[in-house]
C-alpha cells in the first residue's frame, strides 16, 4: 500500500475525530474496572483508529457521487475518494477492523458481544448500500448518535457496570446530545443532499426545524444531567455551550443552509475544549468512589 493510499485512509478516518470514539470507550472502562488492562488497551486502539475508518471511509466510498457536489468536502469534514481508492478503502477497512474485533470477541462476554454487534451494525448500516440509515430521516440521527454512545456502553458492559438510574440518565443526556449534533450537522447539507437526492432529517423537516430540533436535544441532554450522580450534574453546563452554537441559525433558510458550515466547524472544536472539564468531572467522580 503506498504512501497516497495511506493518505486518503488517514483523511477519510477524520483524525480530528478520533477522540470522540475513544475517549467514551476508554473513560467507562477504567472508571468501571479501575485498571489499565488488555481489554482496555485493545479497545481504546480500536475505537481510536479502526472503528472512525470504517464509520467514515464506508461513508465516503458510498457517498461519492454526492460529495462530489458537497463544497466542504475534501479536508477535515471528510474525503473525496478518488473511484481508484474504493476498493483499497473497503479492504482496509476489513484488514483493520476483524482483527480488532475478534480479540474483543475473546476478551469479552456474551453481553459485551452484544453491544459491540450493535455497534459494528451501526457503523455500517448508516452508509453501506440497501441499508443506507443515513438516507432514512431521523433513524439517520438515532444511528449516528449510536455510532458514539455504543463505545462507551460496550465499555460500561465488558467492565462489568451495573446500570443504575444515574447511570442510564448519563447514557441518555450522551445520546440526546449525539441525535442533536448529528441533526445540526446535517443542516449544512440540505442543498448538496437534495442535489444528489440523499434523504435526511434535514431534507425533510428543513434547515430550520432541524435546527430547533437540535437545540431542543442539546437542552433535554443538559436536564437529564441533572439526575446523575455528582459532580456529573456540573456537566449539564457544558452542552449549554454546544445549545449557545446554534442559536445564530434558528431562522436559517433552506437556501441559506451552508452558512451553518461556521458552526460546524465550531462544533468540531468544541469538542476538544469541552473535553478538558469532562476529564476533571470524571477524576473527581473517580475520587468520590
Amino acid at each position: 500500500m503506498n504512501a497516497a493510499i495511506l493518505r486518503a485512509l488517514l483523511v477519510s478516518s477524520r483524525p480530528l475525530s478520533w477522540v470522540n470514539t475513544a475517549f467514551p470507550f476508554a473513560a467507562a472502562y477504567l472508571l468501571t474496572a479501575g485498571r489499565i488492562d488488555a481489554a482496555w488497551i485493545v479497545g481504546t486502539l480500536y475505537f481510536l483508529v479502526p472503528y472512525n475508518l470504517a464509520m467514515y471511509g464506508i461513508n465516503d466510498v458510498f457517498d461519492y457521487e454526492s460529495d462530489l457536489r458537497n463544497p466542504r468536502k475534501g479536508g477535515v469534514e471528510g474525503a473525496v475518494l478518488d473511484r481508484s481508492l474504493h476498493r483499497p478503502t473497503l479492504v482496509a477497512v476489513l484488514v483493520t477492523n476483524v482483527p480488532f474485533l475478534l480479540a474483543l470477541v475473546l476478551l469479552g462476554s456474551p453481553a459485551s458481544w452484544l453491544v459491540l454487534a450493535v455497534s459494528a451494525f451501526a457503523v455500517l448500516a448508516y452508509s453501506a448500500p440497501v441499508l443506507r440509515f443515513k438516507e432514512r430521516p431521523f433513524l439517520d440521527s438515532l444511528t449516528s448518535s449510536t455510532h458514539f454512545t455504543s463505545p462507551a456502553v460496550y465499555g460500561l458492559v465488558l467492565a462489568g457496570a451495573a446500570f443504575d438510574g444515574p447511570l442510564l440518565a448519563l447514557l441518555g443526556a450522551f445520546f440526546l446530545w449525539g441525535i442533536a449534533s448529528h441533526a445540526f450537522g446535517a443542516v449544512q447539507d440540505v442543498l448538496a443532499d437534495r442535489a444528489g437526492g440523499i434523504g435526511s432529517v434535514a431534507t425533510v423537516i428543513g434547515a430550520r426545524r432541524t435546527v430547533v430540533l437540535a437545540f431542543a436535544g442539546y437542552l433535554a441532554a443538559a436536564l437529564l444531567l441533572l439526575g446523575t450522580d455528582w459532580p456529573g450534574q456540573l456537566a449539564a453546563l457544558l452542552v449549554l455551550p454546544y445549545a449557545a452554537n446554534v442559536v445564530p441559525y434558528l431562522r436559517i433558510e433552506d437556501a441559506g443552509a451552508e452558512r451553518a458550515n461556521a458552526g460546524w466547524r465550531r462544533f468540531l472544536w468544541m469538542n476538544y475544549a469541552v473535553g478538558f472539564p469532562v476529564t476533571l468531572l470524571m477524576i473527581g467522580y473517580a475520587l468520590t468512589r
